[in-house]
This record gives C-alpha cells, structure tokens and sequence, in this order.
C-alpha cells in the first residue's frame, strides 16, 4: 500500500521539527525550511522563504495528501500563503491542517473556551490566527481541520530553554499569577496530530491539556522539576482577577490513551538534561 503524502511547512521549528520526527517513519514526509542550513542536503526537505518563494511550486513537486501548516515570520506573508493553499485545497484531494493557538479567545477572559465558541481576540498573534481559521471555514469541512494549541513545553522547546538560560544567569522569570491556562508538550502534541491523519479526521480540536493550572503555580512545578528551588519570579498583574487562556476540548475529545493532565506533563515530560 503507497504511504500517504504529507508536507509539514515549518519542519525545522519547534513544533514542525516534532512532527516530522513523529510522522516521518509512518508515511511519506517533506517538510520546508528558511534558514537551517543542516537540512539543505536532505531530499525530504524544500527551502522555503515566506517572503519570496511560491508554495505552488513545492507543492505541484510533492503532490501532499497531508499539508500541516506551522510555519512562522512576517504575518501578511502567512496570510497569503494560506490564501494559495486554499486555492490549492479546492482543486485538489488533498487536506489541510492548521495550527492554530488559544490566542484566537484571548479576548475572553472570564471561561475557558470550546470548540465551537466565537473566537475573538486583542493580541495581533491571535486576530492572525482568526483570519486564518475564517478562510478555512470557507472550505468543504471534511478538508480542514483547525488544531488550537495552548503554551507548549517540553525539554527543546522554546520556553523550557528561556527559563533554563534565565535561571542559570540568576535573572528574573515572568510569571502570571492570575492567568488560568492548560499547557501541552511536544511528545503528546505529535501523537495527538499522527492520530487525526490516521483516522482522517476533520473539524476543530483542541489539543491541551485536559485539566487547568494558574501559570505561576505550573511554572514554579516546572522550575522544581528543573532542580532550581530559589528562582526569582517577576509577578505580571495585568487585572485584579483571575482571567483564563484556555482552550478545552468537549466536541471533539481524543482517546484517553491520547489526553493528558499538566502535572504529567511537569512530571514525565521535563526532563533535565
């Protein structure tokens, strides 16, 4: 049986490099770059400058049943690739996969949100993300499918490292002490993706955590984890009350065996080099 098809634009970040190494050993995997010059030799992978290149071109060479997109840089560049890869998705089989943010609720502070809640949002990252996810609606629904992530961790990620540098030079660590969230990591983020593409499934998901933590608290667990007891915290108010950034699944909820708490993720998944 011929191996499905699938193109990752933004394999070499965080999240994009996770899936390649999740998904390249079950099916036919490509994936772009901008500037790692380590993947330059590697036929599964295309660079790709936001800015400058035509996704057509790339994806007329790889002929993807699969596109996931988290690819990153300048916003209006985002929004016009997205533009060509509707094009793209109405004239061809294939199915598109976007990674979206919990950012798209984040002007609603007082409830977590589900899936089929209005999004709205007061960040820039997050109206980006909204004008995204209008597009695909606009789409045949068994063609997309809006993935809303939450803060996600894990040892190589982004924030782990930041946190890492900042204790080890004894400065400060930003934390939100009336900011309710849900987290996920890379590991489960991967599994969770490779799941959907295997059922073919469709709509929007919420892919966190499946419990809520105040961001301060789940920072301090993480730092604990880490091995550093005395960090200095730096408290961000940014209201008097408690206000949520979280993104829970109700109508689309994945097998337990794919769901996970954020204590698992402090306690299995950070794991100190």
């Amino acid at each position: 049986m011929k191996k499905k098809k699938i193109l990752i634009l933004g394999a070499s970040g965080f999240i994009g490099n996770a899936l390649y190494k999740e998904l390249c050993n079950y099916f036919d995997t490509y994936g772009t770059y901008f500037s790692n010059s380590a993947l330059s030799g590697n036929k599964q992978f295309f660079k790709y400058d936001i800015q400058e290149d035509d996704i057509f071109k790339i994806l007329e060479i790889v002929k993807p049943d699969y596109i996931i997109s988290s690819i990153r840089g300048d916003f209006t560049s985002q929004v016009q690739v997205h533009v060509h890869l509707m094009e793209y998705l109405t004239k061809s089989k294939c199915k598109l996969y976007f990674i979206s943010s919990a950012n798209v609720f984040d002007a609603y502070s007082k409830y977590p949100s589900y899936e089929n809640d209005k999004t709205l949002s007061e960040s820039i990252y997050g109206r980006l993300k909204i004008k995204i996810e209008n597009m695909m609606m606009r789409i045949p629904k068994h063609k997309i499918g809006i993935l809303r992530v939450p803060m996600v961790f894990g040892n190589t990620s982004p924030r782990i490292k930041e946190i890492k540098i900042l204790l080890e030079s004894n400065e400060p660590i930003e934390v939100f002490p009336n900011l309710i969230i849900n987290v996920t990591n890379d590991d489960r983020l991967t599994q969770q993706i490779h799941y959907l593409i295997n059922q073919d499934k469709y709509g929007v998901f919420h892919l966190g955590s499946t419990d809520l933590v105040h961001h301060q608290d789940f920072i301090k667990e993480v730092i604990k984890r880490l091995g550093n007891h005395h960090p200095i915290l730096k408290k961000v108010y940014t209201t008097n009350e408690d206000r949520y950034l979280a993104a829970l699944p109700k109508e689309n909820k994945l097998p337990k065996n794919l769901r996970i708490s954020y204590q698992e993720i402090v306690d299995h998944h950070l794991m100190v080099d």
